[in-house]
């Protein structure tokens, strides 16, 4: 099989992850980089060895077949359009775009072109997310009843030199983080019926405490603390907690609650991470981890802490569904339905009333670990 030609449209620092973690997959070649700086395009493409071009000019580019879009979210929509335009399948980092309306009109663009969608995160293909997965399927927990999910701090105000973004319309811990925990209930249990959701801000405005611009101040444009209930089509309800108004916390990133026992599961935003279960007893036991090739550590964390980290996994795994035909695992119906459940959650907080989904899924089908090392070269 011929590799899929990659291009990559905007250079930032996630753009080193899919450039770095790329050729760890077969049936893909990351050809070109651009950006709308072309010293960034230039210096990142000297960086690892590949083209630097315009976005015009990568659109254009025969030996391009697949565009990862790489841009900011408020780009993240025209950028992918501009892709299927192009006649290029698009891969797009979270979220795939602000509003459940842009999300159709990619998903009718690509249909009537025949292109493919897909988007990240895909960290719920990682070892242990697919090793909980599995449990699951086993039966190991019975029926899942209820349970929680939880994303809490202070925001990202504190560290980014930039944050004004994160605070915008479109952003917020549910749109920024959301996705994370959203597609990973998805590949644990399904589609969301409907939503209901709380939603405030502890403060109007944000301190910036890091770099040039230390001490300015910026508004809070969107909700920075949303409190949501989903309802399963399996009758699962799950608490999900997206707050940036908290200074310290002990909460599990995510639980769930069965008619046999419990499952602890680690931060999704990462791949790998202790497993625990419970039965009925109560007692807590770890899960010893299985042969996973997404599971394995490959990377230190900004707090030197172990890290297994497979980003572009989603994207090759979608490279390999085009060619065979069949659906990728990170799927556009999947994202699509993933952003529905984010967006309905901010209307419930602002009427006040449940919002039944207009959009549904199926879950992705599991990724084991041979059929996780068939991605690899």
């Amino acid at each position: 099989m011929a590799n899929m030609g990659i291009g990559i449209t905007g250079c930032g620092n996630i753009s080193t992850s899919y450039l770095r973690l790329a050729p760890l997959f077969k049936g893909l070649e990351v050809r070109s980089v651009a950006d709308m700086n072309m010293a960034a395009a230039t210096a990142r493409a000297e960086e690892f060895g590949v083209k630097a071009q315009s976005v015009d000019d990568l659109l254009a580019n025969d030996a391009i077949d697949l565009v990862i879009n790489l841009t900011i979210p408020d780009a993240h929509y025209g950028v992918t359009k501009r892709i299927l335009e192009a006649g290029k399948h698009a891969y797009s980092e979270k979220p795939l775009v602000l509003t459940l309306e842009q999300g159709v009109a990619l998903r009718d663009l690509a249909e009537a072109k025949g292109l493919s969608v897909g988007c990240a995160p895909d960290t719920f293909l990682g070892g242990t997310h697919q090793q909980a997965r599995a449990l699951i399927d086993e039966g190991r927990l019975g029926v899942i009843t209820t349970g929680g999910a939880a994303i809490q701090g202070h925001g990202p105000e504190s560290w980014h030199p930039n944050p004004e973004f994160f605070y915008l319309p479109g952003a917020g811990p549910i749109m920024d983080m959301g996705p994370y925990y959203i597609a990973n209930l998805i590949n644990l249990l399904g589609p969301v019926r409907r939503v209901g959701a709380l939603t405030s801000s502890a403060s109007p405005t944000r301190i910036i405490g890091s770099g040039d611009r230390m001490g300015q101040e910026i508004e809070v444009k969107t909700p920075s603390n949303i409190q949501a209930l989903f309802e399963f089509h399996s009758g699962a309800t799950i608490n999900f907690s997206a707050s940036w108004d908290v200074w310290s916390h002990k909460r599990s990133h995510f639980e769930l609650y069965g008619t046999e026992g419990t499952l602890y599961v680690p931060d999704p935003n990462f791949f790998g991470g202790p497993l625990e279960i419970a039965g009925r007893d109560g007692v807590v036991q770890a899960v010893e981890a299985w042969d996973h090739p997404f599971g394995i550590i490959n990377q230190k964390g900004q707090r030197g802490e172990d890290l297994a980290n497979y980003r572009t996994a989603g994207m090759a795994d979608m490279v390999l569904a085009i060619t065979e035909g069949r659906d990728a695992r990170c799927s556009l119906a999947r994202t699509l339905h993933g952003v529905d459940v984010m967006t309905a959650a901010l209307k419930s907080g602002e009427t006040g009333e449940f919002i039944t989904l207009t959009t549904t899924c199926t879950r992705p089908e599991a990724l084991g670990p041979d059929a996780a090392r068939a991605l690899l070269r």
